[in-house]
C-alpha cells in the first residue's frame, strides 16, 4: 500500500482529483493561460509536453515519489492548475507539497490557499505527517511570499541544487510546517478564506 493513495479533496471552491491522461487538455490550456511555460523558474509544461508531463507524474506516482493532483475549479470543473505531494517519506511521515502552477487567470485569487488548505489538512490529518515541506527557486519571489503566506517556516538555502528549464543552476529556498504549529496555520488559513473580499 503506497503512503499516498488516490484521494479527491475537495472545498473552498476547487478541488484536487488525480492527475490523469484524460486532463490533457485541460491542462494545456491552463498552461496557455499565461504562456506559463515561459517563466525559467516553474516547472509548467510546454504544450507540446503536456502528456510527457503527466506520464511522468505517473511514473513518479508508480515509483511512490510523487502523487500529482489536477486543480479544478468548482463547480464548473474546469482545469486550472496542478499541485503535488513529492519527495515522500514515509518512514519519517513527511511530504513536499510542489510542482504547483495554476493558470494566469486565477492567481493573486483563492485559489491557492484553498488548495493548500485541503492538500495540508489531508497530510496531518489523514496521512499523519510530522512535516510538510516547500521548495522554490531562489528567484522565485512570487513562489516565496506564498509559501510564507502559507505559514510555512524558512528553514534555508541550498545552494547550487538543482538545473531550471534554461539549464542554469539554481539555488533552492527549503520551507517547512511541523505538525504541532497546522492547528493555529489551520485556523488562520480558515480565517483568510472566509473573511470579506
Amino acid at each position: 500500500m503506497a503512503f499516498v493513495e488516490p484521494v479527491d479533496l475537495s472545498g473552498y471552491g476547487v478541488a484536487l482529483t488525480p492527475l490523469a491522461l484524460a486532463q490533457e487538455d485541460g491542462l494545456r490550456a491552463a498552461a496557455a493561460d499565461g504562456a506559463l511555460w515561459n517563466l525559467r523558474v516553474t516547472s509548467v509544461p510546454e504544450p507540446e509536453n503536456t502528456r510527457q508531463y503527466i506520464e511522468d507524474a505517473l511514473a513518479m506516482r508508480t515509483a511512490g515519489d510523487r502523487f500529482a493532483f489536477a486543480v479544478l475549479d468548482k463547480p464548473g470543473g474546469k482545469v486550472i492548475g496542478c499541485s503535488s505531494y513529492h519527495d515522500i517519506l514515509p518512514a519519517v511521515k513527511r511530504v513536499e507539497i510542489g510542482y504547483t502552477w495554476y493558470a494566469k487567470s486565477t492567481q493573486r485569487s483563492h485559489v491557492n490557499t484553498a488548495c493548500k488548505l485541503l492538500m495540508m489538512t489531508h497530510a496531518f490529518e489523514t496521512l499523519g505527517c510530522h512535516v510538510v515541506g516547500w521548495r522554490t527557486d531562489n528567484f522565485n519571489f512570487a513562489s516565496q511570499a506564498a509559501i510564507e503566506r502559507l505559514g510555512a517556516r524558512k528553514d534555508g538555502v541550498i545552494r547550487g541544487h538543482a538545473l531550471r528549464r534554461d539549464g542554469t543552476i539554481r539555488d533552492t529556498v527549503m520551507y517547512s510546517l511541523r505538525s504541532g504549529e497546522w492547528p493555529e496555520v489551520k485556523a488562520q488559513l480558515l480565517y483568510s478564506l472566509h473573511k470579506p473580499r
